[in-house]
Protein backbone atom coordinates (compact mmCIF):
# COMPACT_ATOMS: atom_id res chain seq x y z
CA UNK A 1 0.00 0.00 0.00
CA UNK A 2 1.34 3.46 -0.83
CA UNK A 3 2.37 5.80 1.89
CA UNK A 4 -0.29 8.46 1.53
CA UNK A 5 1.66 11.45 2.89
CA UNK A 6 4.17 11.02 0.04
CA UNK A 7 1.36 11.42 -2.45
CA UNK A 8 -0.14 14.31 -0.48
CA UNK A 9 3.18 16.16 -0.85
CA UNK A 10 3.30 15.74 -4.66
CA UNK A 11 4.08 19.10 -6.27
CA UNK A 12 3.07 20.75 -9.51
CA UNK A 13 5.50 22.66 -11.69
CA UNK A 14 4.66 25.87 -9.83
CA UNK A 15 5.43 24.35 -6.45
CA UNK A 16 1.88 24.18 -5.07
CA UNK A 17 0.38 20.93 -3.83
CA UNK A 18 -1.18 18.89 -6.60
CA UNK A 19 -4.89 18.32 -6.50
CA UNK A 20 -5.90 14.69 -6.31
CA UNK A 21 -9.15 13.47 -7.82
CA UNK A 22 -10.74 10.32 -6.45
CA UNK A 23 -12.48 8.38 -9.21
CA UNK A 24 -15.41 6.01 -9.22
CA UNK A 25 -17.54 4.76 -12.08
CA UNK A 26 -20.61 2.63 -12.55
CA UNK A 27 -20.90 0.55 -15.69
CA UNK A 28 -23.11 -2.07 -17.26
CA UNK A 29 -21.30 -5.18 -16.04
CA UNK A 30 -17.61 -5.92 -16.51
CA UNK A 31 -16.46 -4.23 -19.71
CA UNK A 32 -19.94 -2.84 -20.29
CA UNK A 33 -21.02 0.69 -21.15
CA UNK A 34 -20.10 3.51 -18.78
CA UNK A 35 -23.22 4.64 -16.91
CA UNK A 36 -21.79 7.24 -14.52
CA UNK A 37 -18.46 8.77 -13.56
CA UNK A 38 -17.49 10.85 -10.54
CA UNK A 39 -14.34 12.72 -9.61
CA UNK A 40 -14.06 14.00 -6.06
CA UNK A 41 -11.08 16.28 -5.41
CA UNK A 42 -9.18 16.78 -2.17
CA UNK A 43 -10.80 20.18 -2.08
CA UNK A 44 -13.23 21.89 -4.41
CA UNK A 45 -16.23 21.01 -6.52
CA UNK A 46 -17.12 17.43 -7.34
CA UNK A 47 -17.75 16.23 -10.89
CA UNK A 48 -20.53 13.79 -11.77
CA UNK A 49 -22.02 12.73 -15.08
CA UNK A 50 -24.48 10.07 -16.12
CA UNK A 51 -24.47 8.60 -19.61
CA UNK A 52 -26.97 7.13 -22.04
CA UNK A 53 -26.58 3.63 -23.30
CA UNK A 54 -28.42 1.56 -25.85
CA UNK A 55 -27.12 -1.67 -24.29
CA UNK A 56 -29.65 -3.80 -22.45
CA UNK A 57 -28.97 -3.21 -18.75
CA UNK A 58 -27.56 -6.19 -16.85
CA UNK A 59 -30.01 -7.45 -14.20
CA UNK A 60 -27.68 -6.77 -11.23
CA UNK A 61 -26.97 -3.25 -12.49
CA UNK A 62 -30.68 -2.60 -13.08
CA UNK A 63 -31.39 -3.56 -9.46
CA UNK A 64 -28.35 -2.10 -7.62
CA UNK A 65 -27.10 0.84 -9.71
CA UNK A 66 -29.75 2.39 -11.95
CA UNK A 67 -32.22 3.30 -9.15
CA UNK A 68 -29.51 5.31 -7.36
CA UNK A 69 -27.84 7.14 -10.25
CA UNK A 70 -29.79 10.36 -9.67
CA UNK A 71 -29.40 10.40 -5.87
CA UNK A 72 -26.95 13.31 -5.93
CA UNK A 73 -27.11 16.96 -4.86
CA UNK A 74 -29.29 19.06 -7.18
CA UNK A 75 -26.30 21.06 -8.49
CA UNK A 76 -24.71 17.82 -9.78
CA UNK A 77 -27.88 16.32 -11.23
CA UNK A 78 -27.90 16.12 -15.00
CA UNK A 79 -29.73 14.36 -17.79
CA UNK A 80 -28.15 11.27 -19.34
CA UNK A 81 -25.40 12.55 -21.64
CA UNK A 82 -23.98 11.16 -24.83
CA UNK A 83 -20.38 9.91 -24.55
CA UNK A 84 -19.26 12.94 -26.54
CA UNK A 85 -21.02 15.40 -24.21
CA UNK A 86 -19.68 13.58 -21.13
CA UNK A 87 -16.14 13.68 -22.56
CA UNK A 88 -16.47 17.42 -23.21
CA UNK A 89 -17.76 17.97 -19.66
CA UNK A 90 -14.77 16.02 -18.30
CA UNK A 91 -12.41 18.13 -20.40
CA UNK A 92 -13.98 21.36 -19.07
CA UNK A 93 -13.81 20.13 -15.48
CA UNK A 94 -10.15 19.09 -15.56
CA UNK A 95 -8.99 21.62 -18.15
CA UNK A 96 -7.72 24.06 -15.51
CA UNK A 97 -5.37 21.45 -13.99
CA UNK A 98 -2.06 21.02 -15.82
CA UNK A 99 -1.15 17.83 -13.98
CA UNK A 100 -4.18 16.02 -12.52
CA UNK A 101 -3.64 12.94 -10.36
CA UNK A 102 -6.56 10.52 -10.72
CA UNK A 103 -6.76 7.93 -7.93
CA UNK A 104 -8.89 4.81 -8.27
CA UNK A 105 -9.35 1.66 -6.27
CA UNK A 106 -10.43 -0.57 -9.17
CA UNK A 107 -8.84 -1.10 -12.62
CA UNK A 108 -12.14 -0.89 -14.50
CA UNK A 109 -12.63 2.67 -13.19
CA UNK A 110 -9.35 3.73 -14.84
CA UNK A 111 -10.26 1.85 -18.03
CA UNK A 112 -13.67 3.55 -18.21
CA UNK A 113 -12.12 6.98 -17.59
CA UNK A 114 -9.52 6.45 -20.32
CA UNK A 115 -12.13 5.13 -22.74
CA UNK A 116 -14.23 8.25 -22.16
CA UNK A 117 -11.22 10.42 -23.05
CA UNK A 118 -11.22 8.93 -26.57
CA UNK A 119 -13.59 10.93 -28.75
CA UNK A 120 -12.92 9.33 -32.13
CA UNK A 121 -10.29 7.60 -34.24
CA UNK A 122 -7.02 9.28 -33.27
CA UNK A 123 -8.84 11.94 -31.21
CA UNK A 124 -9.08 12.52 -27.49
CA UNK A 125 -10.14 15.25 -25.10
CA UNK A 126 -7.48 17.85 -24.33
CA UNK A 127 -6.17 16.42 -21.06
CA UNK A 128 -2.41 16.12 -21.01
CA UNK A 129 -0.04 14.95 -18.30
CA UNK A 130 -2.77 13.03 -16.51
CA UNK A 131 -1.42 10.58 -13.95
CA UNK A 132 -3.34 7.57 -12.67
CA UNK A 133 -2.74 5.88 -9.36
CA UNK A 134 -4.42 2.52 -8.81
CA UNK A 135 -4.68 1.77 -5.11
CA UNK A 136 -6.79 -1.28 -4.35
CA UNK A 137 -8.13 -1.02 -0.83
CA UNK A 138 -7.98 -4.34 0.98
CA UNK A 139 -10.42 -4.52 3.88
CA UNK A 140 -12.30 -1.45 2.66
CA UNK A 141 -15.40 -1.37 0.49
CA UNK A 142 -16.45 1.93 -1.04
CA UNK A 143 -19.99 0.64 -1.49
CA UNK A 144 -20.22 -0.54 2.15
CA UNK A 145 -18.98 2.86 3.37
CA UNK A 146 -20.93 4.99 0.90
CA UNK A 147 -23.98 7.05 1.82
CA UNK A 148 -25.59 5.75 -1.39
CA UNK A 149 -23.96 2.43 -2.36
CA UNK A 150 -23.23 1.90 -6.05
CA UNK A 151 -23.64 5.58 -6.82
CA UNK A 152 -20.34 6.76 -8.36
CA UNK A 153 -20.40 10.14 -6.61
CA UNK A 154 -21.06 8.79 -3.13
CA UNK A 155 -18.64 5.88 -3.61
CA UNK A 156 -15.89 8.30 -4.73
CA UNK A 157 -16.56 10.47 -1.67
CA UNK A 158 -16.30 7.42 0.61
CA UNK A 159 -13.02 6.45 -1.08
CA UNK A 160 -11.63 9.98 -0.66
CA UNK A 161 -12.69 10.15 2.97
CA UNK A 162 -11.04 6.81 3.69
CA UNK A 163 -7.78 7.86 2.06
CA UNK A 164 -7.76 11.20 3.87
CA UNK A 165 -8.36 9.44 7.19
CA UNK A 166 -5.20 7.39 6.61
CA UNK A 167 -2.99 10.46 6.11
Amino acid sequence: MPRWPAFADRRLHGGSAALRYFLDTEYNGTGGALLSLALVPDDGDDFYVTLRTDEPIVEWVQKHVVPYMDMVPERLSCPRLTRSDAAQALERYLGHDDDPLIIADWPEDVAQFCSLMITGPGDMVELRHTTFLLTPMSNFSTAANSKVPHNALHDARAFRDHVLSME
